[in-house]
């Protein structure tokens, strides 16, 4: 991306945190529905986690507010204990939060393979479609809900193409104003001025409202509130993490540029722990709205910041204007980040990659639109282990070394010793066939795990009953330490080169006889 000029810097910045603005009231309303809640409660939400995390979070350009993810999981608390349990719990997952910042667990999130990463983007792109045909939906007289139909659908899908299209056109002309922005103008002109009936922002809520203020929540200070609240609170820290350490690697990837996960994560803390205390929702990163500000051109964490700002001055001031904003031109800016978000590649790929991560992709895709984000990704995580467990299992194998006599036999060993490895490492050796002194070869190979302990004292232990003594050989640093601090191994001759003789005894006795 072309560098700009500091006052073309700014503009762009503030055109940007513009478009998200006006793009935050609607979800944080529809989200605050969700949970239970007033709709100034996701407002407010939005305001206080948008701010504190653009001002002092890991990575600019990102957005952070009210989620479907978190709202999700809020509902049953509020239903069931009341919403002064919601913002204490908020709360203390802020505090979750900022602990695993403190203690530099933001890292983590490399342990996420790249198959889970595209089908999280692919999944969650089809939750973003899926949340806007809600708009989509009209109240009957009955109070039910039912689908649009004749003019109000053609309306509807009218003002949404235009939205689109002026979105896709307007860079071709010029780049110098948000091209998101200027389709929710031009729509919301049209309506306005050419007196369309359509369904608008205050159609769905009052956005009106006054400066959010301190309270401490009003719940008993108990060790039944505690049991009650934690569980939630540590489920609302790992998807908030979750999906903000997974939206912050997109965006590090589409700006070519690194992010600080820890900070991200200590910012994201401190601002739940703020908003619990001043009556919000919580929040974590938002998708779509990050995806809408870095396509408008934002760099820097004003934009976060001027999206913030611009949010409470809505609610302060400006309702009746935002309440005037179709709701069509919010639902095609939102098909234009479907679009944008999805992996289009994955599809092409998807008969390249290895079997396993091609049903990886679309394992993820499918439980993030069945279930949430963040079972999504642990259950992505887990089924990625266990394919590369499984196949690191089926690779060890062990050869005959040149220096092995009668009397001595050099087996070296090839793969990883570990839970998933230790049938097949106990398969490859026969104690009767072998001479007295069997010595094995580790420079290939490395032991992992309890596991992988417990594997090579059961086969000292046949070697014994068969007369044989077993030797290890270029164990790592590592694996001597880990051998050694379990009593498994002893130095068999000091003086030359190093040699482990293996003890019966020790962490595997318990392995005698089987």
């Amino acid at each position: 991306m072309q560098e700009l000029s500091r006052p073309a810097r700014i503009r762009t910045e503030f055109l940007a945190g513009l478009t998200v603005s006006l793009a935050l009231v609607p979800e944080a309303v529809a989200f605050a529905f969700v949970a239970g809640v007033e709709p100034l409660v996701g407002l407010y939400a939005a305001f206080i986690v948008g701010f504190v995390t653009s001002l002092t979070g890991g990575r600019p350009g990102m957005i952070s507010g009210a989620t479907g993810a978190l709202a999700v999981v809020m509902v049953a608390l509020v239903r069931d204990h009341g919403i002064e349990f919601l913002f204490l719990t908020v709360i203390l997952m802020g505090i979750i939060q900022i602990a695993v910042g403190a203690l530099k667990q933001g890292r983590l999130i490399s342990m996420v393979p790249y198959p889970v990463m595209l089908g999280f983007v692919n999944g969650l792109a089809i939750v973003i479609f899926l949340a806007q045909l809600e708009s989509f939906k009209v109240e009957g007289a009955d109070g039910g809900e039912s689908w649009l139909a004749g003019s109000d659908l053609g309306i509807m899908l009218g003002l949404i193409a235009v939205t689109m299209a002026v979105i896709y056109l307007l860079p071709r002309l010029t780049k110098r104003f948000p091209a998101a922005l200027a389709g929710i103008v031009v729509v919301s002109a049209l309506v306005i001025f050419g007196n369309i009936d359509t369904t608008t922002v205050g159609d769905l809520s009052s956005i009106s409202g006054g400066l959010p203020t301190f309270g401490v929540p009003d719940v008993p200070f108990t060790f039944e509130t505690f049991r009650i609240i934690v569980p939630f609170a540590f489920i609302l820290a790992a998807i908030g993490l979750i999906e903000s350490l997974l939206t912050l690697s997109l965006i590090d990837g589409i700006t070519e540029t690194k992010s600080q996960k820890n900070r991200e994560c200590v910012a994201q803390g401190a601002a739940n722990v703020i908003t619990g205390f001043f009556g919000g929702m919580g929040g974590c990163a938002m998708i779509g709205q990050s995806m809408i500000n870095i396509s408008s051109g934002a760099r820097w964490r004003m934009s976060g910041v001027v999206a913030a700002l611009l949010l409470l001055a809505y609610i302060l001031f400006a309702s009746s204007l935002i309440e005037r904003i179709p709701i069509a031109a919010l639902v095609g800016v939102m098909f234009v980040v479907v679009i944008g978000t999805f992996s289009w590649s994955s599809l092409r790929i998807i008969r390249k990659v290895p079997l396993s991560d091609a049903l990886v992709m679309v394992l993820v895709s499918a439980v993030t639109v069945a279930t949430d984000l963040a079972i999504a990704v642990v259950v992505g995580v887990i089924v990625s282990a266990l394919v590369f467990a499984w196949n690191a299992a089926r690779s060890i194998y062990v050869e005959a070394s040149a220096d092995s006599t009668d009397e001595r036999r050099v087996y070296t060993l090839h793969g990883q010793l570990f839970f998933a490895s230790v049938t097949s490492f106990r398969d490859l050796f026969n104690p009767v066939d072998d001479p007295l002194e069997v010595v094995i070869d580790f420079r290939h190979s490395r032991v992992w795990d309890h596991s992988g302990i417990e594997a090579i004292v059961d086969l000292a232990q046949r070697y014994a009953r068969a007369g044989r003594e077993l030797h290890l050989l270029h164990l790592s640093t590592s694996c001597q330490r880990m051998l050694g601090k379990a009593d498994v191994i002893i130095d068999s001759d000091p003086d030359s080169e190093p040699s482990f003789k293996v003890t019966t005894s020790g962490l595997g006795g318990s392995s005698e006889g089987h």
